[in-house]
């Protein structure tokens, strides 16, 4: 890695800009002075920024651990993108691949590893981790850390293990939604030593108008949304199912809109969201699978169709509208049986207790495996299937493996979509002397000469589009990789779509599956209190949208934002002046663009009545719509 004069210099070489964001620079020179630092930061703040600047300044290995497999794979394939050698580590991973990781993490040849929190629990890793040169540890995604947050990942309690070994080492913990008691629970549990820093962001959007719509009609509802608004939409719901009848009826009734879930091939998703994102596509119909990591600034408008189970949830997903700090909308679409779904959600989630004990044998005998056995083992497991074979809910089985998660008794992970790869095992002039069959011989040409660096890493692949440039059948093109991986000529990880099941201790009888009342009792608590917490969001009518998110999140003295519907609701009614368009004929000639909002407050009038003069102006040939949804004169 080159060398680097001073922050902003490793700033600009690998991501051209020329200057950091707001407290973007402060953190980067506490996580430098050696400090332990806490960085609260919305979504779109660029956290990812404030460690991995520091990391390419700092002399070792970054460890970055981190919940979600998808994030993972992304932040990895955006740094080596920008030229930066990064790695993961997570249970998905072949052993092969697991140990070509951690050997360039020893050998010094990346700057940053990324981990999933269980792979902490492997005392062997650990063992093989301390010795290494680690300058930086780093907690994304930190309130998982915390009791008290909306998703505690046990797991993550472990990080605190690795002081003991890097002492000296700096924690840089981030997160994007954290209440003053997950703040202060992080802190404790990753072990901030004195003269730690925290820093926080305010959690005010106030280019967003949070709306609450309620119609007993929500399609409808939905399209009067996208008829009103323009540009980028994301329509968050609930099931799979639903992202896929929504996205129908959006393109019949002439919007143009796609479908995004967990359960799509990888090569949909890159393609839809591609799509989504060169803004050929209007709409991105998505579970909550959809949006981490996703950067696209414009987008107008975040609709929730369902509602989340908490504000924490609602404002990550909601935050994704406006980062380019243009206007947006959040809007809410609520109809009075959400009520009761709210609440179902609870019992939902925290089956009974002999059930969820009842469940945890039957997985096991599901996938066969004895007593005593299963530890830091991987089981390809369909939980749809299983559901059938032994006649549970899918919603109370998959609540109740969650549960068995916490207590440490094994992980289902469907967070999957790990496209195919393939590396060359042998030397290249070893190839020459081996007998191959044609098409043998056609498949390793093509990899050779499509997979740049294949002898000394893994490289993805679309077995589909190699077997159409090939001629031959998805199928052909399978068993031939598969003949050439049996050889150890190469060595091919299918593409891997079935979620799985990890073990991280060994099977023990049902009678002794206990789930403690931290994980079980306090943790229904704390649901139902972020239960409470939204239904108060969605159906109170008294109380500023915004002023309750930034309550939530500890900011008490927040004015009211003026601009959701509750304020919009209680603002003083008043006729449009007369001489409105001749005042905003006059600010335009001054100005060559201004905002509906920057005209609203240069006049000191309610936005509203801008909207509908400037229509009709618009109508009349005075004014222009440009793309970035500025008014200017026309010309």
């Amino acid at each position: 890695m080159p060398s680097y004069s001073s922050a902003v210099d490793a700033l600009r070489r690998h991501w051209g800009y020329d200057s950091f964001r707001p407290l973007q620079a402060e953190i980067i020179d506490s996580v430098m002075s050696g400090a332990d630092t806490l960085a609260l930061m919305p979504t779109g703040g660029g956290k990812s920024i404030t460690f991995q600047v520091p990391g390419l300044l700092l002399p070792g290995l970054t460890v970055v651990v981190t919940p979600l497999i998808s994030l993972m794979k992304d932040q990895v394939d955006n740094l080596r993108a920008h030229d930066i050698p990064a790695v993961y580590l997570h249970s998905g991973l072949t052993a092969r691949e697991a140990r070509l990781a951690m050997q360039k993490a020893e050998l010094g040849k990346v700057k940053f590893l990324y981990l999933s929190p269980e792979r902490l629990q492997n005392e062997r890793f650990v063992g093989e981790l301390k010795t290494w040169q680690v300058s930086l540890l780093v907690v994304d995604e930190a309130h998982c850390i915390s009791q008290w947050g909306y998703d505690f990942r046990p797991p993550y309690l472990a990080i605190a293990g690795l002081r003991r070994y890097f002492p000296q080492v700096p924690v840089l913990a981030v997160t994007a939604s954290a209440t003053p008691r997950v703040a202060d629970d992080i802190c404790r549990h990753l072990e901030f030593r004195p003269g730690s820093r925290r820093f926080q962001m305010s959690f005010a959007r106030p280019n967003i108008s949070y709306i609450v719509r309620r119609d007993v009609n929500k399609p409808e509802r939905l399209l009067t949304v996208l008829r009103n608004t323009s540009g980028s939409a994301i329509v968050y719901v609930r099931s799979r199912k639903k992202t896929a009848e929504i996205a129908r009826a959006l393109a019949a009734a002439g919007i143009s809109a796609e479908a995004y879930h967990a359960g799509l091939l990888p090569e949909e998703k890159s393609q839809r969201q591609q799509r989504w994102k060169d803004s050929q596509v209007r709409v991105m119909v998505a579970t909550n699978a959809f949006g981490m990591g996703i950067d696209k600034p414009d987008v107008r408008v975040v609709i929730h169709y369902d509602l989340p189970s908490s504000l924490e949830e609602y404002y990550q997903e909601a935050g994704r509208a406006g980062r380019d700090g243009l206007p947006s909308f959040a809007v809410c679409i609520v109809s009075p049986r959400d009520r009761g779904v709210l609440a179902r959600r609870l019992e939902e989630a925290f089956p009974p207790l002999p059930l969820i004990a009842e469940i945890y044998e039957k997985v096991c005998l599901d996938i066969d495996l004895c007593l005593g056995e299963g530890q830091y083992q991987v089981f390809d497991f369909n939980l749809e299937e299983f559901c059938v074979r032994r006649k549970l809910w899918p919603a109370t089985a998959k609540a109740a493996l969650q549960l068995l998660s916490l207590g440490g008794y094994v992980d289902y992970v469907d967070d999957v979509d790990a496209r195919a790869r393939v590396m060359v095992l042998c030397r290249r002039d070893e190839l020459y002397s081996m007998e191959l069959t044609p098409l043998e011989d056609e498949v390793l040409i093509y990899l050779l000469r499509n997979c740049p660096g294949i002898f000394a890493d893994y490289f993805n692949i679309v077995e589909t589009v190699i077997a159409s440039h090939l001629s031959v059948t998805p199928e052909t093109l399978y068993q031939t990789l598969l003949a050439l991986s049996r050889r150890h000529i190469i060595h091919y990880v299918p593409r891997r779509l079935q979620p799985y099941l990890y073990f991280p201790s060994r099977r023990i009888e049902t009678r002794h599956i206990e789930i403690p009342a931290r994980i079980y009792v306090d943790r229904r608590q704390r649901m139902a209190e972020r239960i409470d917490a939204m239904t108060r969001f969605a159906f109170a009518d008294s109380d500023c949208r915004a002023q309750t998110i930034l309550r939530y999140f500890g900011q008490t003295d927040a004015p009211r934002c003026g601009c959701c519907d509750v304020c919009r609701q209680s603002a003083p009614r008043s006729k449009p002046p007369v001489e409105l368009p001749d005042s905003i004929l006059h600010l335009l000639s001054n100005n060559p663009s201004l905002t509906v909002r920057e005209i609203a407050r240069q006049l000191n009038i309610r936005e509203e009545l801008v909207v509908n003069a400037a229509r009709r102006m618009i109508d009349r040939g005075l004014l222009t719509l440009n793309p970035d949804l500025t008014l200017c004169k026309h010309p």
